[in-house]
């Protein structure tokens, strides 16, 4: 199978490709940045939000070998940096058409990365796929995730173009340390512990469903052999590990990993466009793709922990 991964740099993008390729499958990526965590696949250097009209054969003057299906997740992803530069969630927007756009015109099926954002927080405790109500949209990002599915909707109805969508929610695990570029809270965490620096935790009970980026490529593997098989089409499905932990008890359990007691102030939830409780109902995620998480809060920080440890140890002199 010929698979086309948009955001192929990124954490989820690196991990998919390296999973497939070991699966047998041809792999050919797309991001506006180099790959810094490996070179075992072929993908080319292009922002997919520049305007395009040509999408015979790739987007833009970039030719892409056909592939059987795209997974598309390639977006501008820090919620508090687009409510700060809010045309970044414009780009995700013209990004997602422009991939819909050469979907359409090689006739092959999509799967695009939602996210937890699209319920809110008004709907805090309802989270099956059927229950986002984007009135209470709390983000410019969310917002670009709303209106991206919109638009595989549309392109649903209007063209048949077959899709899976998948709401993920605080993926974390390997290849997800470049904090200069994108500060996500574990890795944030992870590095600020091992340095003996304390960290800050903004909201007492802020609850978050996080997801083991292991359990997450499972999930979008399962989507891909179905969708392409045509068994799972035009699907909504939140993909989590469907348990909600607080932000002090994932602090204190990075710290148990690295065998630190760490110092962890507590802040009033300030922030604004935070979600702050979200446990997914993953429930069709197992009916539709068979899919049951495996790996629980706890092991998976040990693991981020031991993968972050071991690649500060290898890349030593760069820090």
């Amino acid at each position: 199978m010929q698979v086309l991964i948009t955001g192929s740099s990124g954490q989820i993008g690196t991990n998919l490709a390296l999973r497939l390729l070991a699966d047998g499958h041809q792999i050919f990526g797309v991001d506006k940045r180099p790959n810094e965590w490996t070179n075992e696949f072929q993908y080319v250097i292009q922002d997919l939000g520049a305007p395009y009209r040509d999408f015979s054969g790739g987007i833009g003057s970039v030719p892409y070998p056909r592939p059987d299906v795209v997974v598309h997740l390639a977006a501008n992803a820090k919620v508090h940096e687009l409510v700060t530069h809010p045309h970044r969630a414009l780009e995700n927007i013209n990004l997602t058409y422009n991939v819909l756009e050469y979907c359409r015109a090689q006739h092959v099926p999509i799967i695009f990365s939602s996210s937890r954002e699209v319920y809110g927080d008004i709907h805090r405790y309802l989270t099956d796929e059927a229950q986002a109500d984007f009135v209470y949209t709390e983000s410019p990002y969310s917002a670009s995730k709303i209106a991206g599915e919109a638009l595989i909707y549309s392109y649903a109805r209007c063209y048949g173009l077959p899709y899976l969508i998948f709401r993920f929610s605080n993926v974390y695990g390997r290849y997800d340390n470049d904090i200069g570029r994108m500060e996500r809270v574990i890795p944030l965490f992870i590095d600020r512990m091992r340095k003996g620096q304390p960290v800050t935790v903004y909201g007492r009970e802020k609850t978050l469903d996080f997801t083991y980026v292991d359990d997450c490529v499972e999930g979008i593997v399962r989507g891909i052999e179905r969708l392409v098989a045509g068994t799972v089409t035009n699907q909504t499905i939140n993909l989590a590990y469907g348990e909600g932990n607080t932000l002090v008890r994932m602090a204190e359990l990075i710290g148990a990993a690295l065998e630190v007691s760490p110092t962890i102030h507590v802040e009033p939830s300030k922030l604004p466009g935070e979600v702050s409780h979200y446990v997914a109902n993953i429930g069709r995620a197992r009916q539709l793709l068979g899919y049951t998480p495996q790996v629980p809060l706890a092991e998976g920080l040990q693991r981020a922990v031991a993968w972050n440890l071991e690649w500060h140890a290898r890349h030593r002199g760069a820090e």
